[in-house]
């Protein structure tokens, strides 16, 4: 990797931005994909840290919070317990994203249980100045981490989706249960009932799907190694809290949020890696 210049390096990051494989990333720059998948996590690391470091003090007023589901190597069922000790299996990503300048502060990747949602929410609420409205899923793991990271300081719900039946069949074997409706349960606090919501969240995770190669479904595309899961979506939000413009904002959810004062380059992103 320390033999790539800086326009090479860039070429390949604007590749793995865009959703491409490591192999597809290969076949277009002519680089090789071990020098590919070592320059990912050094550079994944580095946007973690510094996204880390800089997202502190969050002046935001409405939090959303959602998981998201991917694997590493194969799925949790077929998954042997000596695999999954080197990170095989089920791989959760946790994100909290601002309802308001659509920033993602924080993210947590590991399982779906009380563990994870401790550490998770923990870290959100040291990232933020002063009191939010929070809506989550009904995912019981929050009602614990919320209360032991915020105690009474939070206008905390729940938004609380109903589904029916699933479909049976071959033919159906990927559709989901139809979603009846949802009920908004309020926990602690008093959050306005019109912002109880985890739309923005959950369209947040199809960009993830629809911007990282390791979450498209049905492919074999998906993370070889927990190591470059990990890097590949540290890389993805520093994209998109610094280098894309949103839509509906005009500007990018760090230059929103105040972190930022101008669009960043990839050449900045990668520039990460020397500091």
């Amino acid at each position: 990797m320390n033999k790539l210049t800086t326009e090479e390096r860039k070429r390949v990051v604007s590749c793995l931005v865009e959703g491409m494989s490591l192999r597809a990333t290969t076949r277009i720059t002519g680089i090789h994909r071990t020098t590919i998948q070592k320059l990912l996590v050094e550079l994944g690391a580095a946007c973690s840290e510094y996204q880390d470091r800089v997202f502190r003090g969050l002046k935001c007023e409405r939090i959303q919070c959602d998981e998201i589901w991917s694997w590493v190597g194969s799925k949790e069922k077929n998954t042997s317990p000596a695999k999954k000790a080197i990170g095989w299996g089920d791989c959760w990503t946790w994100t909290a994203l601002c309802a308001d300048t659509k920033l993602i502060p924080c993210w947590f990747v590991g399982t779906r249980d009380a563990s994870s949602a401790y550490h998770f929410i923990n870290d959100l609420s040291e990232r933020l100045a002063s009191r939010v409205q929070l809506t989550t899923d009904g995912h019981k793991a929050y009602l614990q981490a919320v209360e032991d990271a915020f105690g009474c300081e939070v206008d905390y719900a729940m938004l609380i989706k109903i589904y029916g039946s699933a479909p049976e069949g071959p033919e159906v074997r990927y559709s989901p249960a139809q979603c009846m409706g949802a009920r908004k349960t309020v926990i602690s606090g008093q959050p306005n009932r019109y912002h109880i919501s985890t739309s923005y969240s959950e369209r947040s995770n199809l960009t993830m799907r629809m911007q990282m190669r390791r979450f498209t479904r049905l492919t074999n595309g998906f993370s070889k190694k927990l190591e470059n899961h990990e890097a590949a979506i540290a890389l993805h939000f520093m994209n998109y809290n610094f280098c894309r413009i949103h839509m509906s904002l005009r500007c990018t959810p760090a230059m929103e949020a105040g972190v930022s004062d101008h669009v960043w380059s990839l050449d900045e992103v990668i520039a990460l890696l020397d500091q």
